[in-house]
């Protein structure tokens, strides 16, 4: 009979763990924010149209910091769309997932949200179709106390304090070729160093994070890594990597999930420390996995995904997986083996939090369309299937 021998050795200590490890994300995406943590006509909405039922949930998962407006969403997006009145924010096109945008919760709005289940905010800002003056204007706007045209316009939109934000994503996997605005290492490299340094010549305490490869199965991974980061190394602290598994037949090699990983994660090591190697720089750049979870990603493909120049629905229902004892074994392990890395690993956000790839799935009130809408909110179109029955 074979036999195993564990070995605990209390002082060999990896490092501490930062709470940022257990921090989610939200994104403008299916009814991520729309029926998820917003909706007006239900019961157990508050005065701000937030439902209290949803709020209780995160704030019993202990969520740390919440990344937003996206994910893919954010390539497209304006940031001035989303601030001031209601009635004048103009209705988009959202290209990333062929969706209607209202823009009816913005910068503002989703602040209170965190507010109310008391999680940090991790901007993600968009360096797709935009660049380093939006960048600019977005940080006076939310950080800068005061007597400048963006922050004299936030205090007259509500908010007296600045929003305070430390942490910020330059852009959102910017290697992928489903991204708006996708780019060479080269490109996305340059851009992002003089994005932030810029940023840093405002606040030189600033946390940024540089976006490494969307996966470590794509052709591109490692040397984006280095492309990148021999670019912006000294002026940003994080780079970021996203990683989603299914089940796609072989249980077995399901459940190793964390294995490759791992890999991915030791692998993004090595290239960061060779670049600091090859500058000979004293800094060590950490890792931000911003996106991590079990996702069936062929569904989505050849099922839910939204196509046709005429259909594009708002808040459409998108990519909300149910789960099994497997999947929730593999996250587990994923998430083990995050806090394995915790001398690298000092954020990482579950992708994603309500409705989305998430474990909170809560039911809208009444059928389909019964929400309570404002006057200038266009119908609610939904696709993909019946909804649920009960909250969860």
């Amino acid at each position: 009979m074979n036999t195993a021998h564990l070995s605990l050795r209390p002082s060999a200590v990896i490092g501490a763990i930062s709470p940022r490890i257990y921090g989610s994300f939200l994104e403008h995406l299916g009814r991520a924010v729309y029926d998820g943590i917003y909706e007006p006509g239900h019961p157990s909405a508050d005065a701000d149209g937030f439902r209290t039922d949803v709020i209780e949930l995160v704030k019993e998962l202990g969520v740390s910091t919440v990344r937003y407006p996206g994910g893919n969403f954010v390539s497209g997006f304006k940031w001035e769309d989303s601030v001031g009145p209601r009635e004048e924010r103009p209705t988009r096109l959202d290209l990333a997932w062929h969706s209607t945008e209202s823009n009816e919760i913005g910068l503002h709005e989703f602040q209170d949200w965190l507010d109310k289940v008391g999680s940090e905010l991790m901007l993600a800002i968009n360096l797709g179709t935009r660049g380093v003056a939006e960048a600019l204007d977005l940080l006076e706007y939310a950080n800068h106390r005061g007597g400048t045209a963006l922050s004299e316009q936030r205090i007259a939109n509500g908010r007296t304090d600045p929003f305070g934000v430390k942490m910020w994503c330059l852009g959102n996997e910017m290697d992928g070729p489903w991204q708006v605005g996708h780019s060479t290492a080269e490109y996305y490299g340059t851009l992002a160093a003089k994005t932030a340094q810029a940023m840093k010549m405002v606040d030189p305490d600033l946390e940024l994070v540089v976006c490494g490869s969307s996966s470590s199965s794509m052709p591109t991974f490692g040397e984006w890594e280095r492309v990148t980061l021999t670019h912006a190394y000294e002026d940003v602290e994080y780079i970021s990597c996203h990683a989603y598994y299914e089940n796609t037949g072989d249980l077995g090699a399901f459940l190793a999930s964390g294995v490759d990983m791992d890999y991915f994660i030791n692998s993004v090591v090595a290239t960061a420390d060779h670049v600091k190697a090859v500058r000979g720089s004293t800094k060590t750049i950490d890792i931000s996995f911003d996106e991590w979870n079990i996702w069936y990603n062929t569904r989505f493909e050849t099922v839910d995904r939204i196509a046709g120049v005429d259909n594009w629905p708002t808040a459409p229902r998108l990519l909300e997986d149910t789960y099994t004892v497997s999947d929730a074994v593999v996250f587990g392990s994923l998430l083990i083996t995050l806090l394995k890395h915790a001398d690298r690993v000092t954020s990482a956000s579950l992708a994603q939090l309500v409705n989305v790839i998430a474990p909170i799935r809560p039911s809208p009130a009444g059928r389909p369309g019964a929400r309570r809408r404002s006057s200038r909110s266009p119908p609610r179109r939904r696709t993909g299937g019946e909804w649920p029955s009960t909250s969860t």
